[in-house]
């Protein structure tokens, strides 16, 4: 379905960009978090209408907590079918008896019947259940229902005969049914399809402009700021929930130590790689040797002993000063969770050694299968020279609010379900995936340094990095490749014979003749 946009040369679209992608979503179970007074119901009403009025159509059920929302989703849709042309009655008002247990209730309805044997009705109140009945079930502003959760339960059970079940509501609080299930359903653990519609987005898809044309107003830039920031000082504080798709009370860690504490191994390995400034001042062909010495004695035992048969992914937080480099490696396991086998951070590493420290745990990964690199800043450097190297599998991800809002939910989902684990049993491991602060809704990591156990400054980089690794092991697509190394480049081969047998004490350490360089 073609989105329409408010055109001022044209005569615009009856419904609002917002209200055409909720209508021209066929899914069956979908959901929408949403402002206040935005039209939705309006533009639900619209297509419930049209669904009725066809002969491949359902009976359809609107339940609302109170009359007056009834009457005016069913006069609402009575206006739609005049609009349309189409054969209808007119509203009738009757009741409709729900069984519950033995007991029967009756519940004030408003019913529109159409010349295709279908119907639509409006319930004034909520019933217990929804037995014998089939078709499309709308329940609007659910967060404000009782026992949303045995409502739904109900409904859910129409979807075996083809039916519907359509769920509308602004938020009223974090710990709202209506929110736990947009938190489930955002996280990946319903199949729904979730429409979310602050105030600002309304605004920006003409919702203004259409109430000027409505009342007759000229529309200007100008009186449409002055109209906003009118609405957002007439909500006061509740703003962010009423308009914003914020529920209240939202704010503070968003993983719990519990949690956390629950996923952590001691057998998973957590690495340093740590320098002075100084280290950078250093040739580079010797800052490669003393890494790829580093990389031998505390990587390769590691490396070797991974399983051979396991896909292996990689996620990657990037830093040069200040805060750490952090790559964490997982592997698939039979049961199809993700354990994490290995972290590294570095501080103060040059970024051909922290290209060096990449390649070194790439190249050796079994069946590696999907890396997601932190590519903000200087990590494009490395996130290019990664997909250079090894192609396709390796994700360059932008992390922004957005990006945040769409993929931290399923990893918290992941941690509560066991479905990732194996994190390294250390204190920093902890403060780094306490650091996810909820703000304005969204999981994120605030600009907010800590300090480590070993003094170094920390801005949460393990739990992005581990982050990074479930959206690549999450988000893989089956593509893997087999790394073959070109074969060893000897150090004599760059400088004289009699100096690859030599050792050295000097500067940052031990250089041995024989060091891998890899194409250096």
């Amino acid at each position: 379905m073609e989105t329409l946009t408010p055109n001022q040369d044209r005569t615009p679209a009856v419904l609002l960009p917002y209200q055409q992608r909720w209508c021209a979503d066929t899914t069956p179970v979908k959901v929408c978090e949403k402002s206040r007074r935005i039209g939705l119901s309006w533009g639900e009403a619209a297509d419930t209408a049209l669904l009725a009025a066809s002969q491949q159509g359902m009976d359809c059920w609107y339940i609302g907590y109170n009359r007056e929302m009834a009457l005016e989703f069913i006069r609402d849709c009575g206006n739609w079918a005049k609009s349309y042309g189409l054969a209808a009655g007119e509203i009738e008002e009757a009741e409709e008896i729900f069984k519950e247990g033995d007991e029967e209730k009756a519940i004030l309805a408003y019913i529109i019947r159409f010349a295709s044997g279908w119907r639509i009705t409006a319930l004034s109140s909520r019933p217990s259940n929804l037995r014998g009945k089939q078709g499309r079930v709308i329940i609007d502003e659910a967060a404000f229902h009782d026992d949303l959760a045995e409502l739904m339960k109900a409904a859910m059970a129409l979807l075996m005969w083809g039916g519907q079940v359509h769920i509308i509501s602004t938020h009223n609080g974090v710990d709202n049914p209506f929110n736990e299930l947009v938190t489930d359903v955002k996280a990946g653990k319903k199949p729904y399809s979730l429409h979310t519609i602050p105030f600002d987005d309304a605004i920006k898809d003409g919702l203004y402009q259409r109430i000027c044309l409505r009342l007759g107003r000229e529309w200007t830039k100008e009186s449409e700021e002055e109209w906003v920031a009118e609405i957002r000082a007439s909500y006061g504080d509740a703003a962010s929930e009423e308009l914003d798709c914020i529920p209240k009370n939202s704010g503070g860690a968003w993983l719990t130590r519990a949690l956390i504490e629950s996923r952590m191994s001691k057998e998973t390995p957590l690495i340093h790689l740590i320098k002075k400034d100084e280290f950078s001042l250093i040739e580079e062909p010797v800052r490669y040797a003393e890494i790829e010495e580093w990389c031998e004695e505390n990587l390769l035992p590691v490396l070797q002993s991974l399983p051979q048969g396991q896909r292996s992914y990689l996620g990657e937080d990037f830093a040069r000063n200040g805060d750490l480099t952090v790559i964490c490696v997982g592997q698939e396991q039979s049961d199809l969770t993700l354990k994490e086998v290995l972290v590294v951070e570095m501080s103060k590493i040059p970024f051909k050694q922290q290209e060096q420290v990449y390649y070194y745990i790439g190249d050796r990964l079994p069946r590696f299968s999907k890396a997601a690199n932190d590519s903000r800043g200087n990590g494009q450097f490395l996130s290019e020279a990664a997909f250079d190297r090894y192609g396709q599998i390796v994700e360059s991800v932008i992390l922004s609010e957005s990006w945040y809002a769409q993929h931290a939910p399923p990893f918290k989902a992941a941690l509560e379900d066991g479905t990732f684990h194996g994190i390294p049993h250390h204190a920093d491991m902890l403060d780094d995936l306490r650091a996810f602060q909820t703000v304005k809704g969204t999981p994120r990591i605030p600009d907010k340094r800590t300090q480590g156990n070993n003094g170094i400054q920390r801005h949460g980089d393990a739990g992005i990095a581990k982050l990074l690794l479930y959206y690549a092991y999450r988000t893989d697509s089956g593509f893997e490749i087999d790394f073959k190394s070109i074969g060893k480049r000897e150090t004599s081969s760059l400088f004289n014979n009699s100096y690859a047998v030599k050792k050295t004490r000097r500067g940052f350490g031990t250089i041995r003749g024989g060091n891998d360089f890899r194409g250096y």
